[in-house]
């Protein structure tokens, strides 16, 4: 039986005011924050993010005029990947139908994004990570696409350099439009691949300095430690995304010789 609150119910009574009908009104309020019946916003459900992540995926896929072949089966991955059970599975596809409709909205969806983050910037990567497989499905970005996007990274208090680098871990970049593309080597590069500098969301005129802070923050951000009860496949995606800033690092220490 829990007695915390009514002992300090009690002393706070009797310190306070002295009285023993403050003492008994102290001991009533303290009973009523161990049984729960106040004090206890913070163990209400929290909100999924099945259906508004998968209905927002509808949406995006749907805004350029039509859903195609590749957003579907980009869709379909998605599910697989995140190993959802039956039940979730029939919602993930009912909620995707909804985002293709004119009536879904787009706005309450993003709102309960943001309440399944709450305020916590690894639960937005991951949520935007997760989009991605569906913005970039068709390769190209669709300037509606992307406008959806930056609906969500507004609201979830995500820069666009920030999403500029979540989407060079995919291997795009900005183009010269605005939108997305494929990236392309560097200059003098030997082989195609990821550019380490928009990885770690920083130009190749960033000082020491700068690549280092900018390592150590989206290390920290990415880490899949903090993530918390969210599924395994999350926290795997994670992993992956800490090792891919690891390694752009890496080869920019290596190219400039920082140690």
């Amino acid at each position: 039986m829990k007695f915390t609150g009514k002992l300090i119910g009690a002393l706070v009574g009797w310190i306070v005011f002295r009285n023993p009908v403050a003492v008994v009104l102290g001991v009533l309020f303290g009973h009523l924050w161990d049984v729960g019946a106040i004090g206890s916003q913070s163990a209400a459900p929290q909100r999924d993010f099945i259906g508004p992540l998968f209905g927002l995926a509808g949406a995006i896929a749907k805004s350029d005029g039509r859903v195609s072949e590749p957003e579907i089966a980009a869709t379909e991955n998605l599910i697989a990947r995140l190993g959802l059970s039956a039940a979730q599975r029939s919602e993930a596809i009912a909620r995707f139908k909804d985002g293709k409709e004119e009536s879904f909205s787009i706005d309450r969806a993003i709102a309960d994004l943001r309440d399944w983050c709450r305020g916590r910037r690894d639960r937005a990567y991951i949520l935007l990570d997760l989009l991605l497989e569906i913005v970039f499905a068709e390769g190209q970005l669709a300037p509606e696409k992307l406008s959806i996007v930056r609906r969500l990274c507004t609201t979830l208090c995500v820069h666009e350099q920030e999403l500029a680098a979540l989407a060079a871990m995919r291997g795009y970049g900005f183009g010269h439009t605005g939108g997305y593309r494929q990236s392309q080597p560097p200059p003098g590069s030997a082989a195609p691949g990821k550019d380490p500098y928009a990885v770690l969301g920083i130009t190749r005129a960033a000082d020491e300095r700068e690549i280092k802070t900018a390592y150590r923050r989206l290390m920290s951000q990415h880490h899949p430690d903090k993530l918390g009860d969210v599924p395994e496949a999350l926290k795997r995606r994670a992993e992956e995304r800490a090792i891919e800033i690891n390694a752009a690092y890496e080869k920019i220490r290596a190219e400039r010789g920082i140690r």
